[in-house]
């Protein structure tokens, strides 16, 4: 790595994390963040602060982004609606700009046009992970994009998880398996809630009922961890804020209409969400869409719990 370093725009809880693990590897690093009070305390460490995106993408060969999906991305990327200059505008030829969020194809598409027109690499690497899995280096990555910009960066990504995944020369496509995987998470959501409210109605125990399919079947920490939260209604803290479960799933459903490939229950996950959206659940845990399905169902409403259980490995 160039001995300029890295710059890392957004530092949200995962951007944290992984700016995090750069510091501690001793890279320099350069941060930028929409919201002035995240940066507080990261000079003190060592990192140096940028005035804005484009600031970012001037002191540096490579910048990574953590950004909450496409708007985000595209006022901070490319400045569209931002009176901030984005970063594609400061970025020096050659530079390479890695991007972890989640967010859909077609921008992804748009992005690799604009770096190639502006004489940068972009290279997809959305993640799968929690925070504690970035800290602890447990993520597993997605990369699509130029083979020599992700063979220049691979030692360095591989340091940053578990485990790797290049898809080659398309980043949309890396952009779409981390889509496609979080609706596949959303849909276990889904039916272990349907599953919950089944069996509660028949009189049994939901608790009894996950341990004895999760043992016997599935053995997923995923379910272990989702599945007690819904048995318990411990939906705060959020392990992941239901407001970007929505964001996902209908990243889901326009990535089904493009590519006309129905996704059902993406549909129906997508309403659920809705529905607790209007309940002013945004910042609940995404599994609080068991409260909606235990609604449909006639259960009785349950008072929210809010006790720390760990995070889902996702």
């Amino acid at each position: 790595m160039d001995a300029s370093g890295i710059a890392f725009l957004g530092l949200g809880q995962m951007g944290r994390a992984l700016a995090g693990l750069l510091l501690a590897d001793g890279v320099p690093l350069t941060i930028w963040n929409r919201d002035p009070g995240k940066i507080a305390g990261w000079a003190a460490r060592g990192a140096r602060v940028a005035a804005t995106p484009a600031a970012a993408g001037a002191a540096v060969p490579v910048v990574f982004t953590m950004l909450g999906g496409d708007p985000s991305v595209e006022a901070v990327v490319l400045g569209e609606g931002s009176a901030t200059p984005g970063l594609l505008s400061g970025m020096a030829p050659g530079g390479i700009h890695v991007g972890l969020s989640t967010i859909s194809a077609p921008l992804a598409a748009r992005l690799s046009d604009a770096h190639a027109a502006a004489g940068s690499v972009y290279l997809a690497c959305p993640v799968f992970g929690r925070p504690e899995a970035a800290a602890a280096r447990q993520l597993w990555l997605v990369a699509g994009g130029p083979q020599t910009a992700f063979d220049r960066l691979e030692p360095l990504l591989r340091r940053l998880g578990r485990g790797l995944t290049y898809l080659g020369a398309s980043a949309g496509q890396a952009h779409l398996l981390k889509v496609a995987g979080n609706f596949l998470i959303a849909a276990a959501v889904e039916a272990m809630a349907e599953s919950f409210a089944l069996v509660e109605r028949g009189g049994l125990s939901p608790a009894q009922f996950l341990a004895t399919v999760n043992d016997a079947v599935f053995r997923s920490p995923l379910y272990a961890a989702y599945g007690s939260r819904m048995v318990e209604g411990q939906h705060e803290p959020a392990a992941f804020a239901l407001r970007w479960g929505l964001k996902d799933v209908s990243l889901a459903r326009a990535a089904a209409a493009q590519l006309q490939a129905p996704l059902p229950l993406a549909d129906l996950l997508h309403a659920h969400l809705v529905a607790a959206m209007e309940r002013g659940w945004q910042e609940r845990d995404w599994t609080a869409v068991a409260e909606i399905v235990r609604e449909t169902a006639g259960l009785p409403a349950r008072q929210p719990v809010a006790e720390p259980r760990p995070m889902p490995p996702r």
